[in-house]
Protein backbone atom coordinates (compact mmCIF):
# COMPACT_ATOMS: atom_id res chain seq x y z
CA UNK A 1 0.00 0.00 0.00
CA UNK A 2 1.25 3.55 -1.05
CA UNK A 3 2.04 6.02 1.98
CA UNK A 4 -0.31 8.44 2.93
CA UNK A 5 2.54 10.98 4.62
CA UNK A 6 4.46 10.97 7.52
CA UNK A 7 1.37 9.99 10.38
CA UNK A 8 1.22 6.70 7.98
CA UNK A 9 5.37 6.21 8.07
CA UNK A 10 5.22 6.29 11.56
CA UNK A 11 2.83 4.30 12.55
CA UNK A 12 3.87 1.54 10.49
CA UNK A 13 7.18 1.94 12.53
CA UNK A 14 5.02 2.05 15.91
CA UNK A 15 3.28 -0.52 14.91
CA UNK A 16 5.98 -2.92 14.20
CA UNK A 17 7.62 -1.92 17.24
CA UNK A 18 5.18 -3.22 19.20
CA UNK A 19 4.78 -6.67 17.69
CA UNK A 20 8.68 -7.04 17.87
CA UNK A 21 8.44 -6.26 21.45
CA UNK A 22 5.73 -8.75 22.18
CA UNK A 23 8.14 -11.41 20.64
CA UNK A 24 11.53 -10.34 22.06
CA UNK A 25 9.29 -9.72 25.34
CA UNK A 26 8.61 -13.68 25.45
CA UNK A 27 12.20 -14.76 23.98
CA UNK A 28 13.33 -12.87 27.00
CA UNK A 29 11.62 -14.28 29.73
CA UNK A 30 12.25 -17.43 28.98
CA UNK A 31 16.05 -16.81 28.74
CA UNK A 32 16.79 -17.45 25.45
CA UNK A 33 19.27 -14.92 23.10
CA UNK A 34 17.88 -12.63 21.10
CA UNK A 35 15.54 -10.96 23.09
CA UNK A 36 13.20 -7.53 23.29
CA UNK A 37 15.89 -5.02 21.96
CA UNK A 38 17.21 -7.62 19.08
CA UNK A 39 13.42 -8.12 18.13
CA UNK A 40 12.67 -4.64 18.19
CA UNK A 41 15.20 -3.49 16.08
CA UNK A 42 15.15 -6.71 13.66
CA UNK A 43 11.91 -5.84 12.79
CA UNK A 44 11.84 -2.13 12.82
CA UNK A 45 14.58 -1.99 10.33
CA UNK A 46 12.73 -4.41 8.08
CA UNK A 47 9.37 -2.20 8.53
CA UNK A 48 11.73 0.82 8.04
CA UNK A 49 13.68 -0.71 4.38
CA UNK A 50 10.52 -2.08 3.19
CA UNK A 51 8.55 1.27 3.98
CA UNK A 52 11.46 3.55 2.36
CA UNK A 53 11.41 1.44 -0.73
CA UNK A 54 7.89 2.46 -1.72
CA UNK A 55 8.32 5.54 -2.09
CA UNK A 56 10.04 6.86 -5.18
CA UNK A 57 13.15 9.46 -4.32
CA UNK A 58 14.26 12.35 -6.45
CA UNK A 59 11.56 10.94 -9.82
CA UNK A 60 13.03 7.25 -9.98
CA UNK A 61 10.57 4.28 -9.62
CA UNK A 62 12.24 1.72 -7.37
CA UNK A 63 10.63 -2.15 -6.60
CA UNK A 64 10.25 -2.97 -3.37
CA UNK A 65 10.47 -6.46 -4.06
CA UNK A 66 14.31 -5.59 -4.90
CA UNK A 67 14.73 -4.77 -0.97
CA UNK A 68 12.26 -7.02 0.34
CA UNK A 69 15.09 -9.79 -1.03
CA UNK A 70 17.51 -8.02 0.64
CA UNK A 71 15.70 -7.84 3.45
CA UNK A 72 15.49 -11.44 3.83
CA UNK A 73 19.28 -12.20 2.70
CA UNK A 74 20.44 -10.28 5.54
CA UNK A 75 18.35 -11.36 8.05
CA UNK A 76 19.11 -14.84 6.80
CA UNK A 77 22.90 -14.02 8.20
CA UNK A 78 21.79 -12.87 11.19
CA UNK A 79 19.74 -15.62 12.03
CA UNK A 80 22.91 -17.84 10.84
CA UNK A 81 25.31 -16.28 13.27
CA UNK A 82 22.66 -17.43 15.93
CA UNK A 83 23.27 -20.83 15.48
CA UNK A 84 25.79 -22.79 17.33
CA UNK A 85 26.63 -26.05 16.76
CA UNK A 86 29.22 -28.49 18.85
CA UNK A 87 29.87 -31.70 17.76
CA UNK A 88 26.05 -33.26 17.14
CA UNK A 89 24.21 -30.05 19.54
CA UNK A 90 22.74 -27.50 17.54
CA UNK A 91 21.15 -24.68 19.23
CA UNK A 92 19.94 -21.53 18.44
CA UNK A 93 17.34 -22.97 15.50
CA UNK A 94 14.29 -21.83 17.15
CA UNK A 95 16.10 -18.55 17.80
CA UNK A 96 17.53 -18.07 14.60
CA UNK A 97 13.45 -18.45 13.41
CA UNK A 98 11.90 -15.93 15.25
CA UNK A 99 15.16 -13.40 13.89
CA UNK A 100 13.40 -14.18 10.65
CA UNK A 101 9.72 -14.57 11.43
CA UNK A 102 10.23 -10.90 12.78
CA UNK A 103 11.67 -9.55 10.01
CA UNK A 104 9.08 -10.66 7.97
CA UNK A 105 6.29 -9.20 10.35
CA UNK A 106 8.40 -5.88 9.85
CA UNK A 107 8.00 -6.23 5.72
CA UNK A 108 4.64 -7.06 5.82
CA UNK A 109 4.16 -4.07 8.37
CA UNK A 110 5.59 -1.78 6.12
CA UNK A 111 3.71 -2.88 3.07
CA UNK A 112 0.69 -1.37 5.31
CA UNK A 113 -0.82 -5.53 6.03
CA UNK A 114 -1.26 -4.11 9.40
CA UNK A 115 -3.97 -7.74 10.10
CA UNK A 116 -1.71 -9.85 8.85
CA UNK A 117 1.40 -8.27 10.39
CA UNK A 118 -0.72 -8.58 14.23
CA UNK A 119 -2.23 -11.81 13.33
CA UNK A 120 1.00 -13.75 12.28
CA UNK A 121 2.28 -11.74 15.45
CA UNK A 122 -0.19 -14.01 17.29
CA UNK A 123 0.21 -16.85 16.01
CA UNK A 124 4.05 -16.75 16.55
CA UNK A 125 3.64 -15.96 20.26
CA UNK A 126 1.11 -18.93 20.69
CA UNK A 127 4.38 -21.30 18.70
CA UNK A 128 6.41 -19.89 20.91
CA UNK A 129 4.54 -20.32 24.24
CA UNK A 130 2.33 -23.04 23.65
CA UNK A 131 3.93 -25.90 21.75
CA UNK A 132 6.75 -26.42 23.83
CA UNK A 133 4.43 -27.78 26.52
CA UNK A 134 2.93 -29.86 24.42
CA UNK A 135 6.06 -31.14 22.98
CA UNK A 136 7.01 -32.02 26.46
CA UNK A 137 3.53 -34.12 26.42
CA UNK A 138 3.37 -36.11 23.19
CA UNK A 139 6.90 -36.71 23.50
CA UNK A 140 7.15 -37.95 26.92
CA UNK A 141 9.82 -35.42 28.20
CA UNK A 142 11.18 -34.94 31.02
CA UNK A 143 12.79 -32.40 32.78
CA UNK A 144 15.94 -32.44 33.48
CA UNK A 145 17.07 -35.01 30.48
CA UNK A 146 18.66 -33.96 27.82
CA UNK A 147 16.23 -33.91 24.79
CA UNK A 148 15.68 -32.51 21.66
CA UNK A 149 14.25 -29.29 22.26
CA UNK A 150 17.23 -28.62 24.31
CA UNK A 151 19.40 -28.83 20.96
CA UNK A 152 16.89 -26.61 18.89
CA UNK A 153 15.82 -23.91 21.28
Amino acid sequence: MPLSGDLDFALRIVVTLILAIAIGTEREYHGHPAGIRTMALVGVGACLFTTISLESFFGSRTDPTRIAAQIVTGVGFLGAGAILRHGTDVRGLTTAATIWVVAAIGMVVGFGNYKIGIFTTALVLVTLVAIRPLERRMFHRQEGRHTEEDHFS
